[in-house]
């Protein structure tokens, strides 16, 4: 739980804060559709990675297989 959290709150630094921030399906956790990729810095891309979430093209957000479960 506590590195989900701790994903959340990088990834709250970039989000819109919008309705419905994340969505489950298929055992994979995405968040942020409204994320920039590119206003995403390195650093926290790195330690996004580490927390088991990384940038998929395919919903133009991050992902987890770590944290979905439907």
């Amino acid at each position: 739980m506590k590195d989900l959290i701790e994903a959340l709150q990088i990834l709250l630094k970039y989000a819109n804060d919008d309705y419905a921030p994340t969505h489950c399906e298929h055992d994979q956790l995405y968040i942020g559709c409204d994320i920039e990729r590119e206003k995403v810095s390195e650093e926290d891309i790195k330690k996004l990675d580490e927390l088991g979430f990384f940038w998929t093209d395919e919903s133009d957000g991050f992902m987890s297989f770590r944290f979905g479960s439907c």
